[in-house]
Parts: C-alpha cells; sequence; structure tokens
C-alpha cells in the first residue's frame, strides 16, 4: 500500500518558478515509477512527467519540456517537479500518482495518487 503527499503549491507569478514534492506517508517510493498530472478547472487531467523507479527512464509532456524538471530522492522517500518560466496557461491542481513503472502519462494507468497541490500562475 502506498499513500502520497504532494506539497509546494503556491500562487506565483508569471516567469515564476515553484518546486513541488512528493512524498510517500505510507510505504516506499523507490519501488514505483512516479508521474506528475495536472487538472485544470474544466478541463481533462493531463500527464505532466514521469520517472521510473532508479530514474533512469524520464518522460516529459510537450507542453513542459524544457521548463519542468522531475527528480526523485529515493533515500528521503520523495520526488520532486521543478517548474519553471511558469505561464497563466500553467495554473491548475497538481498530482503525483504511482504505478510500477514510467509507463505512458494516461490517468488510469497510475494506481495510487495524492491530493494534489493548487499551483496558480497569475500576477
Amino acid at each position: 500500500q502506498l499513500q502520497l503527499v504532494e506539497s509546494g503549491g503556491g500562487l506565483v507569478q508569471p516567469g515564476g518558478s515553484l518546486r513541488l514534492s512528493c512524498a510517500a506517508s505510507e510505504g516506499t517510493l523507490q519501488y514505483y515509477g512516479i508521474a506528475w498530472f495536472r487538472q485544470a478547472p474544466g478541463k481533462e487531467r493531463e500527464g505532466v512527467s514521469c520517472i521510473s523507479n532508479g530514474g533512469s527512464q524520464i518522460k516529459y509532456a510537450d507542453s513542459v519540456k524544457g521548463r519542468f524538471t522531475v527528480s526523485r530522492d529515493n533515500a528521503r522517500n520523495t520526488a520532486h517537479l521543478e517548474m519553471s518560466s511558469l505561464t497563466p496557461e500553467d495554473t491548475a491542481i497538481y498530482y503525483c500518482a504511482a504505478n510500477y513503472a514510467c509507463s505512458e502519462l494516461v490517468p488510469k494507468r497510475y494506481e495510487y495518487w495524492g491530493q494534489g497541490t493548487q499551483v496558480t500562475v497569475s500576477s
């Protein structure tokens, strides 16, 4: 069993940066691929990035390539999403999710989910 908790969301100005964290309150992250999704009001949940359990495989959605960086620290049982050059279009609730691999960025592929953290990009 795995329980995930996101943190680090908040209000940031356009062009700014935020670092999101995903921690396991129960279970061990090192056995799982970790993905980040986001959902804006009125829109479907969108895959942002994923990282395999050892960190050797990483994927990004085209919309965030070059701006977001995913990482993980298995010793600390955490994963992170560094976001830079943020725009209002990045405003959403961000979720971390886990599965046994860094599979395609489709919500149904991921078994475990956190509760989400709000990111708002606005001046």
